[in-house]
C-alpha cells in the first residue's frame, strides 16, 4: 500500500488520521515509566488492532503520536471514534490529571505515498485537525462530515471555518468529543421538557420564555443575546442551564429584539426590559422567585427588586456592573463603545464571524475552538445588526446606582478576576452598593460561564448553596 516496491512514487486518493497524545511532556515528566508503559499497552491492545481492524495502515509513529491512512474514509472516522471511547474506559479510573488521552484528526485528500511514508497537503490538514481537537475527542474536516454524518451513530459539533497553522485556506471544522456526545443526549432530554411559550408585554411585544427543572424559582433576567432553543445545543450555555435545572425551577426569556421573542418592536430600553421582566413573572405565574442575572442582567435585577421588593426573595450576580461603559468616565471606555458599534454597523451580518468575534473574544478568552465558534454563532442567529447595535447601545447607558442602595433581598454577587469585558472593580462596586451583598471571586478571565473552566465549578458550589438558603423565603 505504501507504494510500489522500486520507491517510485504514487498518488491516491485517501483518508488520513493523525493521532497524538494530548500533554506528553508534562505526563512524561511526572511519571516516565508509568506512562511510557500504559501508552504501550494502549497502542498494542487498543490501538494498533482497531486501526488494521478497519483497514488502516500506520505510516509513521511518533513519540506521542502517528499517522495512518485509510481506503475508506468512513472507516477510518469510525475507528477514531472507536479509539476514543475506549480510552476513556480505559483510563477513567485515573485521575483527570495524570489521564493519558489522545486527540485525533481525520482529513480526506490527494496524497503521494513514496518509500513507505505520505506527504501532501491532506497530511498537513489532518495534522493540524488534531491539534484543534479536545483531549479525548475528534476533529474531522468538512467534507469527511459530508461524506460520514448521515452514516454514524454520532453527533459532531460545528466548529465552524478555523484558520490553522501554515494551511492558508480557511477550513470548516466539525468535533466529536465523549462529553460533547454527554451532554448532546442530555439537551435532547431536557429539550423534550423544555416548553417553549409567549407571553405579551405591555406595549404587545411578542415575548418567547421557557421553564426547565423542578426546585425553588429563578427567574432569568436578560443579557447579550438570547436564544431559547439554540442555547440548550451551544457547549457555552447548555452546561449552565442544565446545572441549574437539577436544583431550580429556572424560567428563561428572549428579550426583545432578539432570539424567539418579536424582532420589528419599536422600543428597546431598559423600561421595556423591566416590563418584559414582569410580563414573564406574571405569564409564568411566579409569585416569589430568585433572580440571576448577568452582564447587564445584573442591573436589570437589581432594579427589578428594588422596584418590586415582596416578589424577590434573592439575587444572584454574575459579571455585572451598575454602570455601563458611557456612564464610568472613562475615555478608553467610550472609545470601545463606538468601536464596536462601529463593528456591529459594518459587518454583523457578514458571513465573515471576524466581527462578531471581537465579542466573542472579549466575553470568553479562554474558550474553546468549539465553545467560540458556537458563541459566533449564536450572535449571528440571534440579532439583527440593527437591534444588536440597539441593545449595545442601550447596555452602554444603564445606570443603577442608586437604586442599588435600595435592594433589600439577599444577595451574591460573582465576578472573574481577570474578566476582559466588565472590570472587577465593577463586580465589587456594585457588591459595595448593595446593602449586606456578599462577594466572590472566580478564577479566570471570561465573562461567560464557561464549563470547561474552574469558574464554573466556583459559581456553582455558591450559587447553589447560596439559592438552598435563601430562594425558598
Amino acid at each position: 500500500m505504501a507504494g510500489s516496491e522500486s520507491g517510485a512514487a504514487e498518488r491516491r486518493l485517501t483518508a488520513i488520521l493523525a493521532a497524538d497524545m494530548a500533554g506528553y511532556s508534562r505526563l512524561v515528566e511526572a511519571d516516565e515509566a508509568g506512562v511510557l508503559d500504559r501508552q504501550k499497552r494502549h497502542r498494542r491492545e487498543l490501538i494498533d488492532p482497531t486501526l488494521q481492524s478497519f483497514g488502516g495502515q500506520i505510516v509513521k509513529t511518533t513519540g506521542d503520536g502517528l499517522i495512518a491512512v485509510f481506503a475508506s474514509v468512513l472507516d477510518a472516522v469510525r475507528a477514531a471514534l472507536a479509539i476514543q471511547t475506549s480510552m476513556q474506559q480505559r483510563e477513567g479510573a485515573i485521575d483527570e490529571a495524570e489521564r493519558i488521552l489522545y486527540r485525533i484528526g481525520v482529513n480526506l485528500g490527494d496524497v503521494v505515498f513514496e518509500d513507505g511514508d505520505v506527504f501532501g497537503d491532506a497530511v498537513n490538514v489532518a495534522a493540524r485537525l488534531e491539534t484543534l481537537a479536545r483531549p479525548g475527542g475528534v476533529c474531522i474536516a468538512d467534507l469527511v462530515h459530508q461524506l460520514v454524518a448521515e452514516r454514524l451513530d454520532a453527533s459532531f459539533q460545528d466548529l465552524g471555518v478555523q484558520r490553522v497553522k501554515n494551511i492558508s485556506r480557511q477550513i470548516r471544522v466539525w468535533q466529536w468529543s465523549p462529553e460533547a456526545t454527554v451532554a448532546t443526549r442530555a439537551t435532547g432530554r431536557l429539550a423534550k421538557s423544555q416548553e417553549v411559550r409567549f407571553c405579551a408585554s405591555a406595549d404587545g411585544v411578542q415575548i418567547a420564555y421557557a421553564r426547565i427543572g423542578q426546585g425553588p424559582p429563578v427567574l432569568k433576567a436578560p443579557n447579550w443575546l438570547n436564544h431559547l432553543e439554540y442555547e440548550w445545543r451551544s457547549p457555552v450555555w447548555g452546561p449552565v442551564w442544565r446545572r441549574f435545572a437539577k436544583s431550580c425551577e429556572l424560567v428563561r426569556f428572549d428579550q426583545r429584539g432578539n432570539g424567539l421573542s418579536d424582532w420589528e418592536v419599536d422600543e428597546i430600553s431598559e423600561d421595556a426590559m423591566i416590563r418584559d421582566m414582569a410580563a414573564v413573572t406574571d405569564a409564568a405565574g411566579l409569585d416569589r422567585f430568585a433572580l440571576f442575572g448577568i452582564s447587564q442582567g445584573c442591573a436589570f435585577s437589581i432594579r427589578y427588586a428594588a422596584e418590586h421588593p415582596e416578589r424577590v426573595s434573592c439575587l444572584v450576580l454574575l459579571g455585572g456592573y451598575l454602570r455601563g461603559r458611557l456612564r464610568r468616565n472613562d475615555p478608553n471606555e467610550e472609545r470601545l463603545v463606538h468601536m464596536a458599534a462601529t463593528m456591529i454597523r459594518q459587518g454583523w451580518g457578514s458571513p465573515n464571524r471576524a466581527f462578531r468575534h471581537f465579542f466573542t473574544e472579549s466575553f470568553m478568552p479562554d474558550a474553546t475552538p468549539e465553545e467560540a465558534a458556537q458563541f459566533d454563532e449564536l450572535q449571528r442567529i440571534s440579532i439583527t445588526p440593527e437591534n444588536a447595535l440597539r441593545i449595545w447601545q442601550m447596555n452602554a447607558e444603564i445606570d443603577v446606582v442608586a437604586l442599588a442602595a435600595e435592594v433589600r433581598a439577599p444577595t451574591l454577587v460573582l465576578h472573574c478576576r481577570d474578566d476582559r469585558m466588565c472590570p472587577l472593580k465593577e463586580g465589587r462596586r456594585m457588591a459595595a452598593a448593595i446593602p449586606n451583598a456578599r462577594f466572590v471571586e472566580l478564577e479566570g478571565a471570561n465573562h461567560a460561564l464557561l464549563a470547561s473552566t474552574p469558574a464554573f465549578a466556583q459559581f456553582f458550589t455558591e450559587a447553589e448553596a447560596f439559592l438552598e438558603t435563601h430562594a425558598g423565603g
